[in-house]
């Protein structure tokens, strides 16, 4: 008979977590210049990872005879956490919040826990499909920059495949990482007319090439073939031959050079003469799916805030905590409805107790503020109310946020009357949209700082900033 004692000696590891004496291998964990120091094992290092193994393989000892291994891109939360799997092969994900949970699949995929990072990934999906459904778009770039991740990958792509707006019409497509864009196109079920698969095959392809002149009549032919290269793997996705006549001749047609010469000339015939053999492979039409449920239930409420913003922002609005008694109905989205600022106020005029809400470019703050009162393209003056606030979600996290409410109620909002180049505009420019050009999303000119009609500032510097994409809510009592 064999007796296992499993348990006790799990509980013995670990405690050698805690034992500095014999520790030869110091961790210098560095994020955001916050560095944190850690001090393990080697020997339980190389028998529990095989990153760990190469990592000490190819690190010399110092003078101390330790090796230091420095991980900048780590979280020193993420990595304790990773630490005590390593000893004691526990994770407790009860009461861990789910962009935590995500951070740590993809750091134990990078040093290559392959159990836990699938265990990690499998329950994300079984039990916190909302939060990525919430965080989509953050979710796919992410995961299409790593060669794992099959199971998350199927997710998002059954979502696309039904939704492919999501992707399509996003602000961040032309970013797309060429795996994440290759695997779209593969789907038999990708619900999308193959024209509009190849104007957006194009513009992924042209805006990886911004030096390619803006007239298709003025490129050379090594613009063509610097554009050929760049969809070489996406080109034989494309159902060419279930593509209407007109289609063809007015969207391929002009770019027919980056085309096979046989899959070009089998393409013509195929027009004139559709029952004559031909040369190149004729792919199937895409499969149309019945719709399972309105669209409307499936798709995203927002891709900048998540459930989670949009409870606390409505305890802000009744000062109450509880369950969020509101619903954020969606007015108005930059990438859908345009980035000008008369956009803005041709849409929302008339509309009251609005949310707008801003994700910063080259991070992932949000920025937004709430008007109880209704935006009225016709008023140029400042409006009065005791009710407005603006807010800020540093790195998009709740535990991050900061509340400004009114406090020179005569100066609440500013109801610009160069309403071609200003939107909204919280207090005395302590929250503004702006921009010359008619888009919010070029030259940084949008501001948000100050303390003067709020009372105190939600950014620490003073300065302008672009955004990515913003939307506008109208915020209603959910209905009993």
């Amino acid at each position: 008979m064999t007796f296992k004692f499993l348990e006790k000696l799990c509980q013995d590891i670990s405690e050698l977590l805690n034992d500095k004496e014999e520790c030869n291998v110091i961790m210098e964990i560095d994020q955001e210049q916050n560095k944190k120091t850690f001090t393990a094992h080697s020997t339980i290092l190389r028998y529990r990872s095989s990153y760990f193994n190469k990592e000490l393989t190819n690190t010399v000892p110092n003078d101390d005879n330790n090796k230091i291994i420095i991980k900048p891109n780590i979280s020193a939360q993420i990595f304790e956490i990773i630490l005590k799997y390593i000893y004691g092969g526990i994770i407790d994900t009860k009461n861990m919040d789910n962009r935590t949970m995500y951070d740590l699949m993809v750091v134990a995929n990078e040093l290559e826990f392959e159990e836990l990072s699938e265990k990690l990934e499998n329950n994300l999906i079984e039990s916190k499909a909302s939060w990525l459904r919430t965080h989509f778009t953050f979710v796919y770039h992410s995961i299409f920059k790593r060669n794992k991740f099959k199971n998350l990958k199927k997710f998002c792509n059954d979502i696309i495949v039904k939704h492919p707006s999501i992707i399509f019409e996003s602000v961040e497509f032309t970013s797309l990482h060429e795996s994440a864009l290759v695997s779209i196109l593969k789907r038999d079920d990708l619900q999308m007319k193959e024209s509009e698969i190849w104007d957006h095959l194009i513009k992924w392809g042209t805006a990886r090439n911004p030096t390619l002149p803006v007239k298709l009549k003025e490129w050379s032919d090594e613009n063509i073939m610097t554009l050929k290269a760049t969809l070489h793997q996406c080109l034989p996705l494309i159902r060419y031959f279930q593509i209407p006549n007109s289609d063809v001749v007015h969207k391929i047609k002009p770019y027919k050079k980056i085309l096979d010469k046989q899959l070009w000339n089998d393409l013509k015939q195929y027009l004139i003469l559709p029952d004559r053999p031909i040369k190149s492979t004729i792919l199937p039409p895409r499969l149309v799916l019945k719709q399972e449920l309105p669209a409307r239930m499936i798709e995203l409420f927002s891709i900048i805030i998540n459930k989670e913003h949009a409870s606390m922002i409505s305890s802000w609005i009744d000062k109450k905590t509880r369950n969020n008694p509101y619903e954020f109905r969606l007015i108005l989205r930059g990438s859908k409805n345009g980035f000008a600022p008369r956009t803005f106020w041709n849409i929302c005029h008339g509309h009251a107790n609005t949310i707008v809400v801003t994700k910063v470019k080259g991070t992932n703050e949000i920025i937004g503020g709430f008007n109880p009162l209704a935006w009225d393209k016709k008023k140029t003056d400042w409006v009065k109310t005791n009710k407005s606030f603006i807010f800020s979600f540093k790195d998009g996290n709740i535990q991050n946020s900061i509340l400004s409410r009114v406090k020179r109620e005569n100066m609440a909002l500013w109801y610009s009357y160069k309403k071609d180049k200003y939107g909204p505009i919280f207090g005395n420019n302590e929250l503004m949209m702006r921009s010359d050009v008619s888009n919010f999303t070029r030259l940084g000119q949008n501001w948000c700082y100050g303390s003067n009609s709020y009372k105190n500032p939600i950014r620490t510097t003073d300065e302008g900033f672009s955004i990515i994409d913003y939307e506008v809510f109208k915020v209603v009592k959910k209905s009993i």
